[in-house]
């Protein structure tokens, strides 16, 4: 397959290499169009204000595009002008910490496979339940074993699939579990600091709460020890509400 490869922690990211190393060690054709820096939590945003540039990054056994722009970004630019062939599916990853829940609304992983797959392309997103990832080469066999299963000629057109891998060694993985996101939404705060010159500044620091993850959810399947695979679409129409409002007879004035 030819594989276009990013993601949001940048092209010099441990999970970026481990997969790069491990697509093309299965003898996928891997094209690399990442983030020059780190990208994440940005969303998917695009820059319009301002020039996208390029940079070729080679290094051994390693080459790739860096884009001094967002995950977003990469996937519109490399398909759209970069790559020599349009890829056969785009595969964005492998992120540093989980992307479950209410994550796939900043993240910027989730965010370069969204836009691959409203441009038409099969899309996965892989992210790994740590920040701080230990060697994860045996973490992207295992993602890349995923894809090269997954019927994706047979699944609806604009999805992307979120695979979320459990922070244990893949011998010890409980299963790959087909699941919902949870609906639990992060719990805040920040810490107040002053820096040396007495000026005031603050960290976002927060948690999903466990009592409020749904049972049978990513985030609670993946705190158990499972692979989580979940499908995303991203029509956020409010059916139900939808339907209320008409039923009430509402017209905006």
């Amino acid at each position: 397959m030819r594989v276009a490869l990013t993601n949001d922690d940048g092209i010099h990211a441990p999970g970026l290499r481990a997969l790069y190393r491990a697509l093309v060690d299965a003898g996928h054709e891997v094209r690399v169009i990442a983030p020059m820096t780190e990208q994440s939590a940005v969303g998917h945003a695009i820059t319009v204000s301002g020039p996208l540039r390029v940079r070729q990054v080679e290094d051994r056994h390693f080459q790739g595009l860096g884009v001094y722009g967002t995950p977003a970004d990469c996937v519109k630019l490399g398909i759209g002008e970069l790559l020599p062939q349009s890829p056969d599916i785009v595969v964005s990853g492998i992120n540093a910490g989980a992307n479950v829940g209410p994550d796939i609304l900043y993240s910027g992983t989730v965010a370069a496979a969204t836009e691959a797959a409203h441009l038409g392309f099969p899309a996965l997103a892989v992210s790994h339940d740590s920040f701080s990832p230990p060697d994860l080469l045996e973490h992207a066999r295992y993602a890349v074993a995923v894809m090269e299963k997954l019927p994706w000629a047979d699944l609806p057109e604009r999805r992307v699939l979120n695979l979320n891998l459990p922070n244990r060694p893949v011998s010890s993985f409980l299963g790959l579990a087909l699941c919902p996101q949870t609906q639990a939404v992060w719990h805040d705060w920040y810490h107040r600091r002053e820096d040396p010159r007495g000026n005031l500044y603050w960290w976002l620091d927060g948690a999903i709460p466990p009592e409020r993850v749904t049972e049978g959810s990513d985030r609670g399947l993946l705190t158990g020890g499972w692979a989580t695979l979940t499908p995303l679409k991203f029509d956020f129409t409010d059916a139900s509400t939808l339907e209320r409002l008409r039923e009430m007879r509402f017209l905006p004035l």
